[in-house]
C-alpha cells in the first residue's frame, strides 16, 4: 500500500535571511516532523526545531509534534522575541507622554 502524500511549506525567517521550503510529505506527519524532513536547520546552524515555537499560517500550534498537517499548510518556525511587545508599548507611551509634558511646559 502507497501512502498518500501532500505539499507542505516550511518557513524561518531572520531580519537578514528568509527560507521557504517546498516539500512533499506522507498525509500524517506533524509540524514538527516536516521541519525535520524539510532539513532547513541545515541553512540555520542557530536553529533548534526541536525547542523552536512553531505556527501554521501566523496561528500558534502548542504542540507541533501532535499537529497532523493538512495538505497546502505551511508551518512557521517562530524565534524568541528580543523584548515583550506589551513592555515595549508601555516605554513607548511613558515616552511620548514625558515629552508631550515637557511642550506643555515650555508653553508657559
Amino acid at each position: 500500500m502507497v501512502d498518500k502524500m501532500i505539499s507542505v511549506e516550511v518557513a524561518y525567517a531572520l531580519p537578514h535571511k528568509q527560507k521557504i521550503v517546498s516539500l512533499t510529505v506522507p498525509e500524517g506527519t506533524t509540524a514538527l516532523g516536516a521541519v525535520t524532513l524539510s532539513r532547513i536547520a541545515d541553512h540555520f546552524p542557530e536553529l533548534d526545531p526541536g525547542s523552536s515555537a512553531m505556527g501554521i499560517f501566523g496561528k500558534s500550534v502548542p504542540k507541533p509534534d501532535e499537529r497532523v498537517l493538512g495538505a497546502g499548510e505551511r508551518v512557521e518556525i517562530y524565534r524568541a522575541l528580543i523584548a515583550d511587545p506589551k513592555e515595549v508599548r508601555k516605554q513607548r507611551a511613558a515616552k511620548a507622554k514625558a515629552a508631550k509634558s515637557e511642550e506643555d511646559e515650555g508653553k508657559d
